[in-house]
């Protein structure tokens, strides 16, 4: 019998979900972040932009993300269960006090606001928008993609980031939590449809 990605996942969390919902502290989330170089990729905003190692287009817009998604992905970060050259040791040296800061910092913070360029792929737009409503993305993710609990923000998140993070869900690469882990969501989807969803997404504020 094939064990669910999220159960996996839950069981390799080092810190009980309890004890990651505790509050933090958003104005030591800050300095943390300033402290660790957080903000040279992800933006003193929690917006990634093209300046600084930013370029990279795989970095994600942080701002307005919910506070326990962002406390779950370092978590899977410092046990190994999710990936990263950078990412990964990074968390690694990160206490639990900081991963609750941080996240309360970059849950604070205001999502991205930032007017869209005019829509070069407009038939790619409406596909990705049918693409969310036959999925039901708004079950886990919120009523308008904004994130929920445990589960990420998808609304104004970076295009690229967006389609490699469905990729790699669909590989296996990347796990998710939640009743339904995202690599099943995705098990049927195309590279078409994937890119489709990635670029809908990223165009909504």
């Amino acid at each position: 019998m094939r064990i669910p990605t999220w159960i996996i996942a839950a069981l390799c969390l080092a810190v009980p979900v309890a004890a990651m919902a505790a509050d933090g502290d958003a104005k030591a989330g800050k300095a943390k972040a300033e402290e660790a170089g957080c903000i040279g990729c992800h933006g003193t905003d929690g917006i990634a932009t093209a300046n600084g190692l930013a370029i990279d287009k795989h970095v994600p817009n942080l701002a307005g993300e919910p506070d326990l998604y962002i406390q779950f992905q370092l978590v899977f970060f410092r046990k190994g269960v999710r990936k990263n050259d950078l990412m990964s040791p990074m968390a690694a040296q990160l206490s639990d006090d900081d991963i609750r800061n941080l996240a309360a910092f970059y849950a604070s913070l205001p999502p991205n606001k930032t007017p869209v360029a005019p829509d070069t792929a407009p038939d790619e737009t409406k596909y990705g928008e049918k693409a969310v409503q036959g999925l039901h993305c708004n079950n886990c993710h919120g009523e308008h993609l904004e994130g929920m609990e445990n589960m990420g923000r998808l609304a104004g998140q970076r295009e690229d980031y967006l389609y490699k993070a469905l990729s790699d869900f669909k590989s296996g690469a990347r796990v998710g939590t939640g009743p339904e882990g995202m690599s099943d969501v995705v098990y049927s989807l195309g590279d078409p449809e994937m890119k489709a969803l990635a670029h809908y997404l990223s165009r909504l504020r």
